[in-house]
């Protein structure tokens, strides 16, 4: 079974002359454990695909499924609870608390889920770690770059036991060398068993996919494997 599955999904905003078509008639499955990167042009419906797999929105048409249940036969309340429980979502603009530090905001999702505040921030702290920000974890948003803002809600995406992990061009603005804490961070989440779908505009991170799919108008014009392995670009050890 798919952790996460499109079938003939298709969004439309407006109505008459003003109504606009963000996607076509999309089928997309990606299996657990498997990392999908979603490229295109600006306006192609790169991040209505993410909002709408992620049941922040409901489709026009067809039908999403997460963990084989459809999403929008979902109450609104079970929606939310799925998205706290199962999905880990990296927003371009962050969204992090501002009256909340850095580790607390990533241990805010599993708290609220009833881990306790002891294993959370064990978690949380290797979390922060793993993308160098282990002495910035007391810091507040607003005390953090944006580079340091986006590594802060990367690792609050992938604590937990998360199911799906949904990315917004989550190395947009970083440096090479925290662009590659980050790939590796989601790449592992994946080898844990998480399902990953990151749109992107970068070809390095596109590379650590298992599967690029790519839109154009509202369609997925074209799927393929990354020409290129992570292998040739980082470290050898990168993908097992």
């Amino acid at each position: 079974m798919s952790a996460l599955e499109l079938r003939n999904v298709s969004k439309v905003y407006g109505e008459g002359a003003n109504e606009v078509h963000a996607l076509r008639g999309i089928d997309l499955s990606v299996e657990s454990g498997a990392l999908v990167a979603v490229m295109g042009p600006s306006g192609s419906g790169k991040s209505t695909l993410l909002t709408i797999a992620g049941s922040l929105e409901i489709p026009s048409g067809g039908d999403v499924l997460i963990d084989g249940v459809t999403v929008s036969a979902m109450s609104r309340n079970d929606r939310a609870r799925l998205r706290r429980r199962s999905i880990g979502y990296v927003f371009q603009d962050f969204n992090l608390l501002a009256g909340l530090s850095a580790l607390e905001n990533v241990c805010l999702p599993m708290e609220l889920d009833g881990i306790s505040a002891r294993k959370a921030r064990v978690a949380g702290m290797e979390a922060l770690e793993e993308l160098g920000l282990a002495d910035r974890a007391s810091s507040f948003p607003d005390e953090l770059s944006g580079g340091e803002r986006q590594r802060v809600a990367i690792a609050r995406a992938v604590v937990g036991d998360r199911h799906l992990l949904l990315a917004d061009e989550p190395s947009g603005a970083l440096d090479s060398a925290n662009a590659e804490s980050v790939i590796r961070l989601i790449r592992a989440a994946c080898q844990r068993g998480v399902a990953g779908v990151v749109v992107t505009h970068d070809a390095q991170l596109a590379s650590w996919a298992d599967r690029v799919v790519f839109l154009r108008d509202g369609r997925v014009v074209d799927q393929t494997m990354p020409p290129a392995g992570p292998e040739s670009l980082f470290a050898p050890e990168a993908k097992s």
